[in-house]
C-alpha cells in the first residue's frame, strides 16, 4: 500500500508540472500578467523582468 501511494504521488506531481508553461515563454508571461503581484516569488519577478519586460522582439 505504501508503494502504491508513493507511485501515485510521484505520478500526480509529474502530471501537474507538465501542464505549466516553460518559464520565459510567451504563455508564461501571459500567465504571470494574470497572477496577482503579491503571489509572485523573487525568482518569478526576476524571470518576468528578464524574459517579459526586456524581451527583444526579432
Amino acid at each position: 500500500m505504501k508503494n502504491y501511494l508513493s507511485v501515485s504521488l510521484v505520478a500526480a506531481l509529474f502530471l501537474l508540472t507538465g501542464c505549466s508553461p516553460e518559464v520565459g515563454s510567451t504563455a508564461w508571461c501571459e500567465d504571470m500578467d494574470e497572477t496577482p503581484k503579491g503571489e509572485w516569488t523573487a525568482n518569478d519577478a526576476k524571470e518576468y523582468a528578464k524574459n517579459c519586460l526586456f524581451r527583444s522582439e526579432d
